[in-house]
């Protein structure tokens, strides 16, 4: 089996791309994940572009790939940004910008043999992959952001606010539940403003109506018998009805 390494820029980075990291289609298509450089093919660097420092970080890492390995491709938020890598690094093999799971794929068949998929050998649990340990796992709500804050790139990256339906949510929490997961780390852009963008419409799960908004998803998470630990939650105003959860 060709072996890629996956390098996460976690110090400067953010807990959104280890969960990015975690539904990357390349581990689903069984290549050998491999921890150095030296065992790896190919290496596949997922940068964040939020801050200088995770840009400087992200930079540095694509050298130290390069010049351990030299076949490299880059991914992640910092992607947008081609021509500031290319002007770094002008020899890594692509680079494609966040969301670009297809492209990363497709890259990586162009520059490695496309490996041949036994489903005897090679069972993806059912709780996805998990690059977090047993006990505990990140769970994604919703991608982008509505807001335009002059300090925050994130809009311009990864645009506008797009909520996840809470039937999948809640689906993907009870296997992490089943699959020995006791911490729930709820995450997104902006976690206090999930169900914006389709008027906290009423979805279903287990066949019951439930609102598409952090308070009822909450409720629903805590009936699961779990930690459920909500990062990057702003002050709106029904934000105080949490509290008492």
């Amino acid at each position: 089996i060709p072996s890629l390494q996956e390098n996460h820029t976690g110090g400067a980075g953010s807990p959104r791309n280890t969960r990015k990291d975690e539904v990357d289609v390349l581990v689903t298509i069984f290549y050998d994940v491999v921890p150095t450089y030296f065992d790896a093919d190919l290496v596949i660097v997922n940068t964040c572009g939020f801050i200088d420092s995770a840009v400087q970080e992200s930079l540095d890492t694509i050298g130290e790939a390069l010049k351990e390995n030299g076949k490299v491709i880059v991914t992640g938020c910092l992607g947008i940004k081609e021509d500031e890598i290319r002007e770094v690094h002008p020899n890594v093999l692509a680079i494609t910008g966040p969301h670009a799971y297809e492209s990363v794929v497709e890259q990586v068949h162009t520059h490695l043999p496309k490996p041949q998929h036994n489903p005897f050998e090679n069972l993806v649990p059912d709780h996805g992959i998990k690059l977090t340990p047993r006990h505990y796992a990140y769970l994604k709500i919703s991608e982008g952001c509505n807001h335009r804050c002059t300090f925050c790139i994130i809009p311009s990256m990864r645009g506008d606010l797009v909520s996840r339906p809470i039937g999948d949510i809640l689906d993907e929490a009870k296997r992490l539940k089943n699959a020995g997961v006791n911490e729930l780390l709820v995450i997104s852009q902006d976690t206090s403003a999930y169900g914006v963008d389709v008027k906290h419409r009423t979805g279903f799960w287990n066949g019951m109506p439930v609102k598409t908004h952090l308070q009822q998803l909450s409720e629903k998470l805590g009936e699961l018998d779990m930690w459920v630990r909500l990062h990057y939650v702003y002050p709106y105003p029904h934000v105080d009805d949490l509290i008492p959860l």
